[in-house]
Parts: structure tokens; sequence; C-alpha cells
């Protein structure tokens, strides 16, 4: 039995500009209804993996949804459950601090490692629910053989570590790039 988990393709909705935390919330709920770029070609890796695949699972975001489809697969199932850790929120009285969408990306996701959740899922919830999707992900395979999840990089990480405490062998770290397959398997 083998799982793919597959980070999306870039997203088409890119900003630099810098913004508050209030325009960062609005620029991620465009991020998460936009859709993904067409590549002019995809890993070689990830293209044979995901045409092994006998079912394919994404996350009910546009990014996965489409990914699926630039790949040239059909999805068995969209589910919510493999969405993205969303990312904290500051106190409105830090919201005049201006910054680009990475950045900000970046300093939330760390304080989200580090225990702060106001106004999102905390790393224990999606632990849980990382634990949940691992189970769906492994009475997939347990049906079919080899299933691949087109998802997120952080849950997908999640996801993994999950799947690692089940005993599946894999790499340690599923892969934060765009396009990029990380296999488990388990006899």
């Amino acid at each position: 039995m083998k799982i793919h988990l597959i980070r999306h393709g870039k997203s088409t909705h890119t900003r630099s500009k810098r913004l508050t935390q209030k325009e960062l919330q609005n620029w991620f709920e465009r991020y998460n209804e936009a859709g993904v770029r067409k590549e002019k070609r995809y890993p070689p890796s990830t293209v044979k993996q995901i045409s092994l695949a006998n079912a394919v699972l994404t996350s009910d975001l546009n990014r996965a949804i489409e990914s699926a489809g630039f790949l040239q697969t059909e999805i068995l199932l969209s589910d919510s459950l493999f969405r993205e850790v969303d990312i904290p929120r500051l106190p409105k009285e830090l919201d005049t601090i201006k910054l680009k969408a990475n950045t900000w990306a970046i300093i939330l996701r760390s304080l989200w490692f580090l225990g702060y959740s106001r106004e999102c899922e905390s790393l224990k919830e999606a632990t849980t629910r990382a634990e949940e999707a691992a189970h769906m992900l492994i009475a997939n395979a347990q049906e079919y053989g080899t299933v691949a999840l087109i998802g997120h990089g952080f849950f997908n990480r999640l996801i993994a570590k999950e799947l690692q405490a089940a005993g599946w062998k894999g790499k340690t770290r599923s892969s934060l790039r765009h396009w990029r397959c990380s296999t488990y398997s388990k006899r």
C-alpha cells in the first residue's frame, strides 16, 4: 500500500504590496478562492506517482482541485478535512503594522507553532484533524492499494507525521514545494 502526499501548484493570487493584518485576512480569503497557474512541465516523479494512484483525494480548496486537473487525474473525494491550517490573528492594536504577505505568514505560522492560535485552530486541534485525515487515507489505501492526496504544505506535513506514527515508511518531512510528491508505504 502507498499514500502519496502532493502539494498543490502555485496560486494565481499573488501580491507583493505591504499589508496590514486586516488586509492580510482579505488576501488569504482571495488566495483560498484562487486557482493555480498552469505549468509548462510538472515534476516527472509527481506525474508518475499520481498516474499509479487508484484513488485521488484533495482538499476542497480550488488550488488543490485545479492541481488535480492539471495532473490529469480524476478526483474520488474533495474534503475540507484536508484544508491547510489557518494562521492566527494578532490583537487589533497591531493592525497598523504593514508587511508583505510572505513575511506575515512566516511570523504568524511561527507564533502558531509556539502555541499562539487566536481565532484559528490550535496545533493540538490541527494534529487531531491530521490524525483523522491519515486514518481516512489509510482506509482508502486499504481499499484501493495506492492513493494520492493533493493538499497543502503544512497540513501534509502533519498528516505525514501521523502516517509515520501508524507505521508507514517515507520521508521524515513531506515537501513544502509546489507540485512535489512525498510517498509513504506499508506492507
